[in-house]
């Protein structure tokens, strides 16, 4: 599962031309934009459909906020009328919604999403969640936040592993806090420098790079656990 993630996350990468370009994405939506940048978060929290620019597209959210857009991407963003205490309070909100949503169609529909022979959603996938929030405990939820299509998947798969939901709930409102007006707010502070927007682009990479080291770690030991049980087997 770490090694299919993984790929999956790397290629936000190549796909940042399109709508996986932020400043792209906000334009499309134009004046609509901060109810479009909602819906995109709340999809992206938990609603099966893990392939959106959300770290990179609060953090440009933060930008426009502060007045930052580049001059290249100007003119796509600038109906978009994005602000701060708006997006501070509304993004939140909808991750809170976005993950909820994915914990009862995990509670409800998961167990039947998850089959042997699937090539996604695998029932070893399903049994080994389940192992890892008895293991590690809630706090799995609050960290998968901060990284791309796990934050999709793990309120999914901790529905289907019927994670006491009331437990749930509190680490999924702490995280999509800490994570909404967190990066947004990153946008907005470093968005001031004249630096930080000549790299906007290197920076969008930064971003996918850090979000994905947890699951290149989580590769890194499971090929290491591997080698050593073979060698024991052996």
């Amino acid at each position: 599962m770490i090694d299919t993630l993984l790929a999956e996350s790397t290629s936000h990468v190549a796909l940042m031309p399109g709508f996986m370009d932020p400043f792209n994405l906000i334009g499309y939506f134009g004046a609509a934009a901060f109810w479009g940048l909602l819906l995109v978060v709340l999809i992206e929290s938990g609603v099966l459909f893990p392939v959106l620019p959300g770290d990179s597209l609060l953090f440009v959210a933060g930008l426009i906020a502060a007045g930052s857009a580049t001059a290249e991407n100007a003119d796509k963003v600038a109906k978009s009328g994005l602000t701060l205490w708006p997006l501070l309070i509304g993004v939140p909100i909808a991750a809170i919604i976005g993950g909820q949503i994915g914990y009862w169609i995990g509670r409800y529909a998961g167990t039947a999403m998850f089959k042997p022979d699937a090539r996604f959603l695998k029932q070893k996938y399903l049994d080994e969640a389940h192992v890892f929030f008895e293991k590690r405990g809630p706090i799995a939820i609050f960290l998968a936040r901060f990284v791309p299509i796990v934050r999709t998947l793990a309120p999914i798969v901790a529905g289907a592993a019927r994670m006491k939901f009331s437990v749930f709930t509190i680490y999924n409102v702490v995280g999509a806090i800490v994570w909404g007006a967190g990066i947004t707010l990153l946008g907005y502070w470093l968005g001031q420098f004249e630096i930080v927007q000549k790299l906007i682009e290197p920076i969008f990479i930064l971003i996918v790079l850090v979000s994905v080291l947890p699951m290149v770690f989580e590769w890194l030991r499971r090929r290491r656990n591997g080698s050593s049980d073979d060698a024991a087997a052996a």
